[in-house]
């Protein structure tokens, strides 16, 4: 059993946008329908009491906890600061390190100024999801009016990002999109000059494909290289931009992720590689599930039956649904684990291998993924060749 080291807990079950993507309010599972609109004090504090159970049971000197929603920061300052010194008393009597983290719109942040402060406070890194340029995320991203969010989560960000807040600024979240050109994106978001980015791809299933990749059935053996990979070939020209700058520009999570998997490390990400999931979700109603990608599989993916009323986080971590994703290669199927490349790509996002039938198919992005992971090795063949020895499933 792998102890959990990530908490998201998920403050508040409604949002003040309307994207239309969201794998919680547009996709398979519907239980947001069901949840409180926020996470009442009662239940920070006994979710903050599980945490430091399961940190003391298995000797973790830190943990992560990351504020989620919906759009948490509508809980508003004077409830974020209350549940953040309830989480603050994880530390307390020779608890874990707890570094917290929150991902947002950004639009509360300039409805309610105050927010910072709290922020501040406590040291919360903030992440704020961007899709890049205007007509590209507000293609996606709307106001429930339906006007576009680009000019006010761009404010957000620039505030963010000021001298005063910079502290703050963990980075920029954005999700795939076909129709923007990927270069354009790169350099869209790079002018808000954020740490690090995630570009990620859009949720899906293969029965609920992502736009672009049309319903088809599970491969029955590892890529050959022919099939049509536009995530891949989108993400290929991001890399290249991003890899070929004279300097270092940002970080992007998945291509260094895939380039220290690839260079025989290990990444964190559940993303890609095979280390064990460590994340677990605390619903705003204390009930405990797994990773809210499920969300996209089918409705109840997520769920465990388990909440933290009645049970400890060892208990779920000792649940069959967190151990099925703890296993390594030995938990992929037989197509992932007879390719290889699936030490680094870890076939894939669990969420992503749904096929009506369960999780152990490759992931709906495979083609993708291999084509991104090949070229990827290829240009860190040319950059490391002097040094010798093959890439890991470079060849």
């Amino acid at each position: 059993m792998v102890p959990f080291r990530q908490f998201l807990l998920k403050i508040h079950s409604r949002c003040n946008l309307a994207c239309d993507y969201c794998y919680v309010y547009e996709g398979a599972d519907q239980s947001w329908r069901r949840r409180p609109r926020r996470m009442e004090l009662v239940t920070v504090r006994r979710t903050a009491r599980r945490i430091a159970e399961h940190a003391a049971e298995h000797g973790l000197d830190e943990v992560s906890v990351v504020l989620h929603g919906g759009e948490p920061l509508l809980v508003g300052a004077g409830h974020l600061a209350a549940l953040l010194a309830e989480l603050s008393g994880i530390a307390g009597a020779g608890g874990p390190r707890v570094r917290f983290g929150l991902q947002t719109n950004g639009l509360r942040l300039l409805d309610e100024p105050a927010l910072l402060d709290v922020l501040h406070r406590y040291r919360v890194s903030v992440g704020v999801s961007l899709d890049g340029t205007r007509a590209d995320h507000d293609r996606h991203r709307r106001l429930p009016s339906g006007a576009g969010s680009w000019d006010r989560t761009a404010e957000a960000v620039r505030l963010l990002g000021s001298q005063r807040h910079r502290e703050l600024f963990a980075g920029l979240l954005c999700v795939v999109d076909l129709a923007a050109d990927p270069v354009d994106t790169y350099e869209a978001l790079l002018e808000f000059a954020p740490p690090r980015l995630d570009l990620l791809l859009p949720h899906g299933t293969w029965l609920a494909p992502p736009p672009g990749l049309q319903a088809r059935t599970p491969p029955g053996a590892p890529p050959t290289g022919a099939e049509p990979a536009p995530y891949g070939q989108w993400l290929i020209a991001a890399f290249d931009r991003w890899y070929g700058a004279p300097r270092r520009e940002t970080g992007v999570r998945l291509f260094e992720e895939l380039a220290v998997l690839l260079l025989g490390g290990r990444a964190a990400s559940e993303a890609v590689g095979l280390a064990p999931v460590d994340l677990v979700v605390v619903e705003a109603d204390g009930t405990v599930e797994q990773a809210d990608s499920l969300k996209a599989a089918y409705d109840g993916a997520p769920a465990t039956g388990l909440d933290v009323w009645r049970h400890g986080f060892t208990e779920a971590a000792a649940h069959p649904a967190f151990r099925a994703r703890q296993r390594g290669l030995a938990g992929l199927g037989a197509v992932c684990a007879g390719c290889p490349l699936a030490r680094v790509c870890g076939g894939g996002l669990y969420a992503h291998r749904w096929a009506g039938d369960g999780f152990g198919h490759p992931s709906v992005y495979c083609a993708d993924l291999d084509r991104l992971v090949r070229h990827i090795a290829g240009r860190l063949r040319e950059g490391v060749a002097e040094v010798g020895g093959p890439l890991r499933g470079a060849r």
